[in-house]
């Protein structure tokens, strides 16, 4: 039962450890508190004395350690929480958990790859695994913090770089979401830290150097599984403001999606007779197909898009725009991505394949690669394409992206920036998926390029504060 690497500690050789340096701890238990969503149902591996774990405040916390003067300290402090003396290799839980986190742990344990097995066991496909681990770059250097006593003593670690972790959860069957550095000054340097912490250490080229690495991981999906696609139903929601000429085609061209496909308009305030249009469609479809129709309470598309999902009953929310620049024959590789697992949120790409210059000049399509790359690097995610507004997404995780959006507040005029932010915040599996990009054949766009471009960059920087330099 020693899963650890054996190092005599006591606890109150920790404590003298954490206290002499407690930047460098907080900012940990800051990065996990980022992650974890409050109330949420946590597995702590070699919990210590019980700290980060209470600091993520989850609704029902479970640590294991193998150190018995650290648990009962832990039992002590934490009442609420749960601590066993136990072996990661042979924990047993009737109970999947919400989030399962490994701070610093693999530096410690003695077989890796069985621990992750075991782990396996005690994830659903909603859990999320959370790793932070050493730069190796930085092995020299704590070798001599520990020379100078600045550092906790301990002998034989295991050193592991992102390619060794990233092999070993693959072969456990785990994936991984995502992963980033930060903490480029471990100690506390009155002024210095901060800024270099909180600004410099996030830019490229410099964050390379950072001392703590994180990965967040899930249970890869079995890949299309027919049954469990075939069985889905689906919600497609199309905002519609002078759209009038394209209702019907909206309804026409949609494959089936499912077992059941729900079409949802939210009308906005059109000028011509969009609203009059969608009645009509509706009457003359309902017997082939389950048509919902609304007019917009509020403004702006973010607003008939959250409209649109209160409606929804399907286990899948697509949003299609109704100018039909992006085919709906092609909404079916988004709801088989999502039905199937394959991914948590499918992102619209158009520059995969070829686009005219009458769908998309040039100058917009350099903006929209801009702020692609921009995105990216804020929300520490990999799309080629942010401005398409076809997503998709299941409704467990637009229910829990919802629970969550007093992070974000009321910020998106748009819509699929608010499912955007609040995917990369839960480290939802986000995917781009590829569509073709047509030319309008009605009406003109009721995109303002200029003043919306800076309303973009306005969010860009919304996401640097809230999800990047935290």
């Amino acid at each position: 039962m020693q899963n650890k690497i054996s190092y005599n500690l006591s606890m109150v050789n920790l404590e003298k450890w954490r206290n002499r340096n407690p930047y460098y701890y907080e900012d940990i238990e800051e990065f996990y508190r980022f992650l974890v969503v409050p109330n949420s149902i946590v597995l702590e591996i070699g919990t210590g004395t019980g700290r980060l774990l209470n600091a993520v405040t989850p609704d029902k916390g479970v640590g294991i350690d193998i150190n018995l003067e650290f648990l009962e300290l832990a039992r002590k402090n934490f009442p609420r929480l749960d601590f066993c003396l136990e072996d990661a290799e042979y924990f047993e839980s009737s109970q999947p958990f919400d989030y399962v986190l490994l701070a610093n742990t693999l530096s410690y344990l003695k077989d890796i790859q069985k621990t992750m097995l075991n782990l396996s066991q005690v994830c659903n496909s909603s859990t999320r695994v959370i790793l932070t681990f050493h730069n190796p770059g930085w092995e020299v250097i704590l070798k001599l913090a520990t020379f100078f006593k600045q550092r906790m003593p301990i002998s034989n670690l295991n050193w592991l770089n992102y390619e060794d972790i990233d092999n070993l959860l693959r072969l456990e069957g785990f994936e991984i979401v995502s992963r980033g550095k930060r903490l480029l000054i471990p100690k506390k340097i009155p002024l210095l830290s901060d800024f270099i912490n909180k600004f410099l250490a996030h830019l490229p080229l410099i964050n390379t150097f950072c001392l703590t690495e994180y990965i967040i991981a899930r249970i890869q999906p079995r890949i299309f599984d027919r049954e469990m696609i075939k069985n889905a139903t689906c919600s497609v929601i199309i905002p519609a403001r002078n759209e009038a000429g394209n209702i019907e085609s909206c309804v026409t061209r949609m494959p089936q999606l499912g077992r059941h496909t729900e079409i949802i308009f939210v009308e906005g305030h059109s000028q011509d007779n969009t609203w009059e249009e969608i009645q009509a469609v509706q009457g003359k479809y309902s017997d082939r197909w389950d048509i919902k129709i609304c007019q917009q309470s509020g403004k702006g598309k973010g607003d008939a898009v959250r409209q649109g999902f209160a409606m929804a009953t399907g286990d899948v929310l697509i949003i299609l725009d109704s100018d039909l620049t992006v085919k709906p024959e092609d909404l079916v590789y988004f709801f088989q991505s999502v039905a199937s697992g394959t991914c948590e949120f499918a992102n619209g790409c158009r520059l995969i394949y070829p686009v005219s210059s009458k769908a998309m000049p040039w100058l917009n399509r350099m903006a929209n690669r801009f702020f692609a790359w921009l995105l990216s690097y804020l929300l520490n995610i990999n799309i080629k394409d942010s401005l398409c507004g076809t997503k998709a997404l299941s409704r467990e995780n637009y229910t829990r992206i919802s629970a969550n959006r007093s992070y974000f507040g009321e910020f998106d005029p748009f819509g699929d920036f608010d499912l955007l932010f609040g995917s990369a915040k839960l480290g939802l599996q986000i995917k781009d998926i590829p569509v073709r990009y047509m030319p309008r054949t009605y009406g003109s766009s009721n995109i303002q390029h200029f003043k919306e471009g800076i309303t973009l960059l306005k969010m860009c920087l919304y996401a640097a504060r809230k999800m990047k330099f935290i």
